[in-house]
């Protein structure tokens, strides 16, 4: 690392892989198309690699049906029934981010979630999991999503923070490129949903923690003792 960070006034975190583990549940809903199709299960890992890519990578992942096949979108639809059904049966906070969580509201620092998933699944989630950002941008909030930086700078702009004094964390490419693009600090985890192919330490971020845990220890001492 080129600079030490001082501890931020806000934090951002992407939804899926970064603050919330919501690949138990979406892997069910993946492997249930591919039970509607006659289809034997995947192995979660090969399921979770793929969740941060969204549903369209999901289903061409279970069925090999690419986002232009004419089965693409049904199959699509399917698979988001069957995970609107049950959102937050086995999604839970990344450990010790909860503790974390909580030591920020203590502290009276705001935070809030940027993501790409749509507002009917992410509301219900987040809802389900007694969390409360300061503010929730969701794909379809805005006319442009990630990597557009729009979502960062709405959800800064609701925080009452200025970009450069808010970190955004996450775990895929596109959302340092979104950090980058608002002039936020972009913060790489690399316990998220990253393919086996894919050097998260290459991506264009400003700081990269290994661990949740990494995470949590570099931001807690930075913070007003109860």
């Amino acid at each position: 690392m080129s600079r030490e960070w001082p501890t931020p006034e806000a934090l951002l975190f992407d939804l899926d892989g970064t603050l919330v583990d919501t690949a138990p549940d979406l892997a069910r809903a993946t492997n249930s198309l591919r039970d509607h199709h006659g289809l034997a299960p995947l192995p979660y890992p090969t399921i979770r690699a793929q969740v941060s890519n969204g549903g369209s990578a999901l289903v061409t992942l279970a069925l090999g049906l690419e986002r232009e096949h004419d089965g693409h979108d049904d199959a699509r639809a399917f698979l988001l029934a069957a995970y609107g059904e049950a959102v937050a049966v086995e999604s839970r906070v990344f450990p010790p981010l909860d503790r974390l969580l909580d030591a920020w509201r203590d502290a009276g620092r705001p935070w809030g979630i940027v993501t790409n998933k749509p507002r009917a699944y992410a509301a219900p989630l987040v809802e389900a999991l007694g969390l409360e950002p300061g503010a929730l941008l969701c794909a379809d909030d805005l006319p442009v999503k990630k990597p557009d930086p729009a979502p960062l700078l709405e959800a800064a702009r609701r925080l009452g923070v200025s970009p450069g004094d808010c970190w955004y964390l996450g775990d895929h490419h596109r959302d340092m490129q979104a950090a980058r693009a608002a002039g936020m600090p972009a913060m790489a985890v690399g316990y998220g949903y990253i393919t086996e192919d894919d050097d998260y330490r290459l991506w264009p971020a400003d700081r990269w923690f290994e661990t949740a845990e990494a995470l949590t220890e570099a931001l807690l001492p930075g913070l007003p003792k109860r």
